[in-house]
């Protein structure tokens, strides 16, 4: 196996997976760009416009509709999943009878397929028939039965709760192998030198953590911005597109509309916000490392 060892042949063995990569990520993006230059309905020939597709976008205001969604639901994300995947990664990381029953429930919802877990809480959210409202109905308490989706305001705040709902035993997962790879031997030290399990907290587990946190950072960032069957179920974009979030509203203009070029420019632009914002992130937390 001394074989392996060498780069030729490490380079040989990666080849499969970067054609798959190439053909299946990077060619569909640079397929997307090229699209977006375009006016093209999906038939016949795409005819090159530029950057129109793109000064459009800047005066489209279903579009800043959407990306204000989209930022909503981010910050939701970010405010309840990042701190509440860690908080249940530190209960999961308790050793108590049932313990493993307990994590295999915790990691369900993260399998449920997206569009059932928008058919879950549509029984869950929706202002007639959803459980919270009927209950709260029944309680007396009618007045805080709101319209939790499809109103005007509080949809991507429960997006962003659904979204939370439906990742946080995912990213608890990942936290709980982070959890696992500090040695024990720190916390003994630290421990005989007089710390305290909150000083533990501070000094030792959250830094050490830092690789995991930038990973769950990043899957949040991307998670959000490809947003889609649960949207759909929840509201479909409504009432009259003021809940897009940017997927739905590149899918409504791209094939309910039959603006392909159009859509592919809503494409390119949510690909390069993804791409910054992960940049930004990475480039924050290089420095707060350095510093």
């Amino acid at each position: 196996m001394i074989w392996l060892s060498k780069r030729r042949y490490i380079l040989f063995m990666l080849i499969p997976t970067l054609l798959v990569y190439l053909g299946y990520i990077i060619m569909p993006v640079l397929i997307s760009f090229y699209y977006s230059l375009t006016e093209y309905t999906g038939i016949g020939a795409a005819r090159f416009i530029g950057l129109d597709n793109f000064s459009r976008l800047w005066q489209d205001s279903l579009f800043w509709i959407s990306l204000k969604n989209t930022l909503i639901v981010l910050a939701v994300a970010l405010l309840l999943l990042l701190p509440g995947s860690f908080l249940l990664a530190l209960l999961l990381n308790v050793k108590v009878k049932g313990g493993n029953a307990v994590k295999a429930l915790n990691f369900a919802p993260s399998i449920v397929a997206p569009i059932l877990v928008g058919l879950i809480w549509v029984f869950i959210l929706d202002p007639q028939m959803g459980m919270i409202n009927v209950i709260l109905t029944k309680l007396g308490l009618g007045r805080f039965a709101l319209s939790w989706i499809g109103g005007k305001t509080l949809t991507p705040y429960s997006i962003g709760i659904v979204f939370t709902w439906q990742m946080i035993g995912f990213l608890a997962t990942i936290f709980l192998a982070g959890l696992k790879m500090i040695p024990r031997d720190v916390y003994e030290s630290s421990s005989i030198d007089g710390a305290g399990k909150l000083q533990q907290m501070l000094r030792i587990t959250i830094p050490m953590l830092n690789e995991t946190v930038k990973i769950n950072v990043i899957l949040i960032i991307t998670g959000v911005f490809k947003i889609f069957e649960t949207v759909l179920l929840l509201t479909n974009g409504g009432p009259n597109h003021l809940s897009e979030v940017m997927v739905t509203y590149m899918y409504n203009v791209t094939f309910t509309s039959g603006e392909y070029g159009y859509g592919m420019s809503i494409a390119t632009v949510t690909f390069l916000l993804t791409l910054i914002f992960s940049l930004i992130y990475m480039s924050l937390s290089r420095k707060s490392i350095e510093e």
